[in-house]
């Protein structure tokens, strides 16, 4: 459902920003097909012991594209055609370890995106505009989730559909608990409307998002300014755990100030 790929090895990294990465998967039945092509906007560390690998991708939300892999034909030949050298006689052997990402060239890449030009979506991989989405949810308003669900276009999965509806926070206590930790002040800017206004003004974020599968725990909270959560979600900017930061295309903006442990 989401829109990052993670990987051990350290060669996902050598993608440059607007490139694209290919991902192939194999199906229930053995055979092969084309999982999504990722238009890379960003390059993010995970937390140390992630499981899945320190490295990731994001994926721009309007360029990246998920396939419908079930109504796919095998594709191991069109993958072994590829300049990227895939000869072992079991094709899974070829792609393990360090050698599951690999360098493609531009022949190639046209190549796929000529196969990919006719290939159903999968509708279950659409993502929400985040901006409309989380206030329903952090507000608790479970009507109003199920009618912004209604509302959208047609595909998504009815475990996705009940999984927002109820991911709907409890705990209020948190953004207080947040708050209180950091006097009121915005991680990211250290902006203070508490002492300069005598009010609150600085909102909870949730780093993983709750629509992308994030808890409403402490440790997956930040808190920032009305401008800066409007930034990361218009700019559906990653955080990088490697430097603390949110990353906003080219530049990264790290937090000034962080009292708790957060965690992926």
């Amino acid at each position: 459902m989401g829109f990052h790929l993670n990987q051990a090895s350290s060669f996902l990294h050598d993608i440059g920003l607007g490139e694209s990465l290919w991902a192939f998967t194999r199906k229930t039945d053995g055979l092969y097909a084309l999982a999504a092509e990722l238009v890379v906007s960003a390059k993010t560390i995970n937390p140390k012991g992630f499981r899945y690998g320190p490295y990731r991708v994001w994926g721009n939300l309007r360029w990246s594209r998920y396939f419908h892999v079930d109504s796919q034909l095998d594709i191991s030949e069109l993958i072994r055609s590829l300049d990227l050298a895939a000869k072992a006689d079991v094709l899974g052997r070829s792609f393990q370890g360090k050698a599951a990402v690999r360098p493609l060239v531009e022949a190639d890449h046209v190549r796929l995106l000529a196969y990919a030009e006719n290939l159903p979506l999968e509708p279950r991989a659409r993502l929400f505009p985040e901006e409309r989405l989380e206030p329903l949810l952090l507000a608790g308003d479970e009507a109003a989730v199920a009618g912004f669900l209604r509302d959208e276009p047609s595909g998504i999965a009815e475990e996705r559909r009940q999984y927002l509806i109820g991911v709907v926070p409890r705990d209020r206590e948190l953004v207080e608990q947040l708050r209180g930790l950091y006097a009121g002040e915005c991680q990211l800017c250290g902006w203070a409307p508490r002492r300069a206004y005598g009010t609150e003004l600085c909102e909870a974020h949730h780093v993983r998002w709750l629509s992308r599968g994030g808890e409403d725990i402490l440790a997956n909270l930040v808190l920032v300014c009305p401008n800066h959560h409007r930034a990361i979600h218009r700019c559906d900017a990653p955080f990088d755990f490697s430097c603390n930061a949110f990353v906003f295309g080219t530049r990264s903006e790290t937090l000034v100030r962080l009292l708790h442990e957060l965690q992926a």
